[in-house]
C-alpha cells in the first residue's frame, strides 16, 4: 500500500480524498495556488506545498510543478480527483515516466475512452448500443453539415475531448449548423486544446443515466448501480439521485450488464462511469465514459456502502476487488444537491466572496462534502461549487423530504447561492412524481435556465 499520496486538486474533493487516506493510514500532500493559501485542504493534509499563482494554468494544471512537488515530498502516488488533470493522458504518462502511480486508468485507456469518438468506436465494436452518429472525427463545418443533412435534424455537435457541457451545441436546422459547429469547435479548442468534433442524432427529452463501475488489474469488473443525472442546466448537473425511478428491474439489469460489458471490452481499470441516454420508449444508448471519480459519487456510496475513493486507491496499489457482483446490495434512495456560489436570478452568475456565517446540516442519513468554513473567502478563479449535500433514506419520497429538511438547516450567509433554486426543484410536482428529463430545468425554469 502507498505510504504517501499527493492530491492534485482543491476544494471539497481534495478534502474528501484526505479523509479517505487518513482512515487508511496513508499520509497526504496538498498542493495549493497562491489564492488557496487559507484553503481547508491545505490545512488538513500532512504536508502542503504552493505550486503557483491563482490561475489554474499556472497551478492546478501545471504538470511540471505538480510532479516536482510529488518528487520533493517523496509521495508514491497522485490522486487527481475530478476536473483539472484527472483525464489528462499526457499527465498520466508523465507520472508513469517518473515512476509515480497515477490513481486512475492508464494514459492509453484515457485516450481511448476519454476521446468520445474513440469511445464510440470501441462501444460499437463491442455491440453496446450508441446514439446514431459519426464513426470518424469531424474537423470541418461544411463536411459536418453534409453529414448532419443526411442524418436529419436535430443533431448534437460535440467536442471529442469535451466535458461539463463545453464544446456542445444542439442544432435544430441546417442553416444554423455551420455557426453552431464553429462556436462549439472554438470552445473545445479554448477548453481542451482539441478541435476534434463529432456529430450524433439528438435524442429528444432523454434521461441521463450513468452506471458506476469498478475494475481491478485482474479483469474483475463490478457495477454499483445507476445514478439519474437528468436535472441539468446547460449540460451541467445540478441534482443527482440513485437509483432512478425510471428503470424497471429488467431495464436496470440490461443497462448494468451493458456497462460491465463496455468496461471489459475496453480493458478498463479503476473507477469509471458509463453514461447512457434513455429515451422515452425505454431504449438506451451509450454516450461516453468518464475515466475518473465523479462529483456525484457520494450518492452511489450512500446506497452501496462502498467508499469509492478507498477502492480507487486499493485498485491503483494492485489489490483485487474484494467483492463480486452478487455481493453488492444496493439499499434505499440517495439524493445529492450541488450548492454553488451563484445567482440563479442573474443567469447563475458566479458570486465569490466571504462566508460570514455557516451552519451545516446533520442528522441520520445526512452528509455534507465541502471545503468551506466561516470566514473563508471563495476565490473567483475556480468552479463555483462550494458544497454537496447528500441524503439517504428508505425510498425516494423519504429522501426528498430529508433533503428539504437538510437544506432548511443549511445556513450560508455572505454570498449568494442556489439553495433556494434547489428547493424549487425539490418542491416541483413533476420532480416529485419522477417526470424528469434533461429538459426539466429549461422547461420549468425558463428564465433561470
Amino acid at each position: 500500500m502507498f505510504q504517501k499520496i499527493l492530491i492534485a486538486n482543491r476544494g471539497e474533493i481534495a478534502v474528501r480524498i484526505i479523509r479517505a487516506c487518513r482512515e487508511m493510514g496513508i499520509k497526504t500532500v496538498a498542493v495549493y495556488s497562491e489564492a488557496d493559501r487559507e484553503a481547508l485542504h491545505a490545512q488538513l493534509a500532512d504536508e502542503a506545498i504552493c505550486i503557483g499563482p491563482a490561475s489554474s494554468l499556472e497551478s492546478y494544471l501545471n504538470m511540471e510543478q505538480i510532479l516536482s512537488a510529488t518528487i520533493a515530498t517523496k509521495a508514491d502516488a497522485i490522486h487527481p480527483g475530478f476536473g483539472f488533470l484527472s483525464e489528462n493522458s499526457k499527465f498520466a504518462q508523465m507520472c508513469q515516466k517518473c515512476n509515480i502511480t497515477f490513481i486512475g486508468p492508464s494514459a492509453e485507456m484515457m485516450e481511448r475512452m476519454g476521446n468520445k469518438s474513440e469511445a464510440r468506436k470501441t462501444m460499437m465494436a463491442a455491440k453496446v448500443p450508441v446514439v446514431p452518429g459519426t464513426k470518424e472525427p469531424v474537423y470541418d463545418a461544411e463536411e459536418g453539415k453534409k453529414i448532419a443533412d443526411e442524418m436529419g435534424y436535430p443533431v448534437m455537435i460535440k467536442a471529442s475531448s469535451g466535458g461539463g457541457g463545453k464544446g456542445m451545441r444542439i442544432c435544430e436546422r441546417a442553416e444554423e449548423f455551420c455557426e453552431n459547429f464553429c462556436t462549439a469547435q472554438m470552445e473545445s479548442v479554448r477548453a481542451f486544446n482539441d478541435n476534434t468534433m463529432y456529430i450524433e442524432k439528438y435524442i429528444a427529452h432523454p434521461r441521463h443515466i450513468e452506471f458506476q463501475i469498478l475494475a481491478d488489474k485482474f479483469g474483475n469488473v463490478v457495477q454499483l448501480g445507476e445514478r439519474d443525472c437528468s436535472i441539468q442546466r446547460h449540460h451541467q448537473k445540478v441534482l443527482e439521485e440513485s437509483p432512478s425511478c425510471a428503470l424497471s428491474e429488467e431495464l436496470r439489469k440490461n443497462m448494468g450488464d451493458a456497462a460491465v460489458h463496455a468496461a471489459k471490452a475496453a480493458g478498463y481499470e479503476n473507477a469509471g462511469t458509463v453514461e447512457f441516454l434513455l429515451d422515452e420508449t425505454g431504449n438506451f444508448y451509450f454516450i461516453e465514459m468518464n475515466t475518473r471519480i465523479q462529483v456525484e459519487h457520494p450518492v452511489t456510496e450512500m446506497v452501496s456502502g462502498i467508499d469509492m475513493i478507498k477502492e480507487q486507491i486499493r485498485i491503483a496499489a494492485g489489490y483485487p476487488l474484494d467483492k463480486k457482483q452478487e455481493d453488492i446490495k444496493l439499499q434505499g434512495h440517495a439524493i445529492e444537491c450541488r450548492i454553488n456560489a451563484e445567482d440563479p436570478k442573474r443567469n447563475f452568475m458566479p458570486c465569490p466572496g466571504v462566508i460570514e456565517e455557516l451552519h451545516l446540516p446533520g442528522g441520520f442519513g445526512v452528509r455534507v462534502d465541502t471545503a468551506v468554513y466561516q470566514g473563508y473567502e471563495i476565490p473567483p478563479f475556480y468552479d463555483s461549487m462550494i458544497a454537496k449535500v447528500i441524503v439517504h433514506d428508505k425510498d425516494r419520497a423519504s429522501a426528498i423530504n430529508k433533503m428539504r429538511s437538510a437544506l432548511g438547516e443549511l445556513i450560508l450567509e455572505g454570498v449568494v447561492t442556489n439553495i433556494d433554486f434547489q428547493y424549487e426543484i425539490l418542491n416541483n410536482k413533476d420532480f416529485q412524481e419522477g417526470k424528469t428529463s434533461t429538459d426539466f430545468i429549461p422547461e420549468h425554469f425558463p428564465v433561470e435556465g
